[in-house]
């Protein structure tokens, strides 16, 4: 088994650290991407994905360890940012020795670093890793967790759209409107019956067929499109991302008819200045990391030991974070993104600072 970690300088990344993990045995590639410990100890999900390339593994744990750090900070987490990605098809390699080969490495960090549930990680593999480290959150019930995480972050999404509902039409509702969900799996599909509950009409695609019929036979009146250009240049009122990132890049946002985005997906926006793009369309962003960040808020609960009613409160609460972010950009004539990360550097920088405060 065998770990380089780097530390890299200010020119080549903000990140404290970078941790590139292999156990040949097991067949075991992973980065773990730590972008801040300010507010706390990392706290951010393993993604299992069959990337291209080592070099779009990095850029990816690169992204998601940094998005972490703004979405723990806004969403009142005593958190950093961080992520993990193992390298590999999960239907494939994943095997009990290799998610516990993971699990000390992420022991090895001692506390630096708490991992959840991502894409292609569910509860059973929290598991499986929490048997080699204690710093893994999003296990199952029956070992003290909190279960499916994918329920709380559909909830703050959920919260999220009706404060930019409110701000764009003038009620926190979606009753009456058009809302487009592109993806389906553990949170699309959570989300799609917030929706139906609260009146929405809802269309929606996905590339896994199974995911599709599982919508078709829960909720018959849901339409079904063939693809995101499809949903997306449909008569949508809100187009809700729930997939992989970069759903919002310079070919869809020029054809987007929704008035609103708020969706589960991470990193929703393809490369810097795109949210510009979307507010010169006067499409209302509201950014990722702030209304998906239910999922991380329930996970942290459960490093305190979980209580879902105190969990559910707090992801509640991204209606507020929402609204008031959409306000402050509107007051300083700046997108919704752009106000967001003002406001989770300020918190990073001014609770940060306290760490000067020597205790002993």
């Amino acid at each position: 088994m065998h770990v380089f970690t780097s530390t890299e300088s200010q020119d080549a990344t903000p990140h404290e650290q970078v941790v590139f993990c292999q156990d040949q045995q097991t067949g075991l590639k992973a980065i773990i991407g730590i972008y801040s410990t300010a507010l706390g100890p990392a706290l951010g999900g393993t993604r299992f994905y069959p990337y291209a390339s080592e070099e779009d593994a990095l850029r990816d744990v690169l992204d998601l360890s940094r998005g972490m750090a703004y979405k723990n900070a806004l969403a009142g987490l005593d958190h950093g940012g961080g992520k993990a990605v193992i390298w590999g098809d999960p239907e494939r390699v994943k095997t009990e020795p290799l998610l516990r080969a993971y699990g000390r490495f992420v022991q090895s960090l001692g506390g630096r670093y708490y991992t959840a549930c991502d894409v292609g990680t569910y509860v059973a593999d929290m598991d499986v890793v929490a048997r080699e480290t204690r710093y893994v959150t999003g296990r199952s019930r029956e070992h003290g967790g909190a279960g499916d995480s994918s329920i709380l972050t559909a909830f703050g999404v959920f919260q999220g759209m009706r404060a930019a509902a409110e701000h764009t039409w003038g009620a926190p509702t979606l009753a009456g409107r058009r809302v487009g969900v592109a993806g389906l799996g553990k949170v699309g599909k959570v989300l799609v019956r917030h929706l139906l509950d609260d009146g929405a009409k809802v269309v929606a695609t996905d590339v896994n067929e199974s995911a599709v019929e599982f919508v078709r036979r829960s909720h018959p009146q849901v339409d079904i499109v063939a693809n995101t250009t499809e949903l997306i240049t449909s008569d949508i009122d809100v187009y809700a991302p729930c997939a992989l990132g970069g759903a919002l890049d310079d070919d869809t946002v020029p054809i987007l008819r929704a008035k609103v985005v708020a969706g589960g997906a991470n990193n929703q926006l393809a490369h810097p200045g795109i949210e510009k793009l979307l507010a010169d369309r006067g499409v209302l962003y509201a950014p990722d990391y702030v209304v998906n960040a239910g999922g991380v808020i329930q996970v942290a609960d459960e490093i305190e030991g979980f209580n879902f009613e105190r969990a559910k409160l707090r992801a509640t609460r991204i209606y507020e974070t929402t609204r008031d972010i959409l306000r402050l950009a509107d007051a300083d004539g700046v997108p919704p993104a752009v106000a967001a990360d003002h406001l989770a550097e300020r918190r990073m920088a001014e609770v940060g600072r306290l760490r000067s405060i020597h205790l002993g």
